[in-house]
């Protein structure tokens, strides 16, 4: 059965449409409906309850030893305060996970999983610790709550302090309840993640929804929001069948330290994470064959109408690196649609 989080009532009491997602009953969207909430946090601010990602911690001395063979990036330089990205690898290079690292202090992270995952990664990271390190999944200790915008520092700035910098995070209160409060988010857009007690989430998020600059958003927007950043999403960009560099993650992976899946990554054969605007009458979803010169070259990963370019978008991986406006065709339901390879990420927030 799934599961509820801390803020599902408040779904309900806004007339959120609630599907099972990763096990756990979340919004995809509210009667405001997708479009309007992806414009609202590209324009303003959206608010998202992603309670369902997990939440793990590492903490002893070999903390940070268990760390850097575990996942792809490099932590040694991580000071407390700041945030990293990294990617958990099979032995033949596949991707476990995509995490972030929160450095809470020396021999003290906090790493935050995808909820599809958590189990599975919770199983894999117990099988290869070694050493003096004590390793927690705390995921039932946590609410999260996204505020994603450019509006969000305006809005959190009368009752907190805030985080300066893009992937840094601060130890806070926020209407009266400690928080973890960082500058992060997976929209593509500046915002802060917030995680707290779960019996606190309530209060936060309604406090949050009293300003008329915030909605609520669901799945819907949060997927669209995603592709038109181009940021990968597990499942879909990366999975077992396929390496963090074959997906374009080569600034979390440091090939010059040892990591499990090292080897294999290297001896992979390179695949290429493209974007694809689509030219042609029709959207392009996941799962279709894309053909170059009426050669098949590869398939999407992801794909959908982006509402803040308006136009169709997908992304590919694809046999090697096409030059930026290689014409492309995409096999939808039988029928060829015209694209052509356009540069990652489709949006970029500096772009406004």
């Amino acid at each position: 059965m799934a599961e509820k989080t801390p803020l599902y009532e408040e779904h309900v009491a806004l007339d959120g449409k609630i599907v099972e997602f990763a096990g756990y009953l979340l919004p995809v969207q509210y009667p405001t409906g997708v479009i309007k909430e992806h414009m609202a946090v590209r324009e303003k601010a959206g608010l998202f309850d992603v309670s369902h990602m997990g939440e793990v911690t590492f903490k002893g001395p070999d903390a940070l030893k268990n760390l850097n063979y575990i996942i792809t990036n490099d932590y040694t330089s991580l000071k407390p305060g700041r945030v990293r990205y990294g990617v958990m690898c099979y032995d033949d290079g596949g991707c476990v996970d995509d995490l972030i690292v929160y450095c809470r202090g020396e021999n003290d992270y906090f790493v935050v999983v995808n909820a599809a995952n958590r189990f599975k990664d919770v199983a894999w990271i117990k099988e290869h610790l070694t050493g003096d390190v004590e390793f927690e999944d705390v995921s039932d200790q946590y609410a999260q709550i996204a505020l994603q915008g450019p509006l969000s520092g305006e809005i959190l700035a009368p009752y907190t302090e805030l985080p300066m910098k893009y992937y840094s995070y601060i130890d806070t209160t926020l209407f009266g309840k400690e928080v973890i409060l960082s500058q992060t988010g997976y929209t593509g857009e500046f915002g802060f993640e917030i995680y707290c007690k779960p019996e606190d989430a309530p209060e936060i998020w309604r406090k949050i929804l009293e300003d008329d600059r915030v909605i609520p958003c669901g799945l819907g927007a949060r997927d669209t929001l995603r592709l038109e950043a181009s940021m990968p999403l597990y499942g879909h960009e990366m999975d077992a069948t396929v390496s963090p560099l074959e997906t374009g993650l080569d600034f979390g992976v440091k090939m010059n330290k040892e990591f499990i899946g090292r080897e294999g990554i290297a001896n992979r054969v390179n695949r290429h994470r493209i974007g694809i605007k689509i030219t042609g009458r029709g959207i392009a979803r996941e799962h279709c064959d894309v053909y170059v010169n009426d050669q098949l070259v590869g398939h999407t990963t992801s794909g959908t109408h982006c509402p803040y370019l308006n136009g169709a978008y997908a992304m590919a991986l694809v046999d090697q690196a096409y030059e930026l406006g290689t014409p492309v065709q995409v096999d939808v339901r039988g029928r060829k649609i015209e694209g052509v390879v356009t540069a990652l990420p489709f949006y970029k927030k500096e772009s406004k």
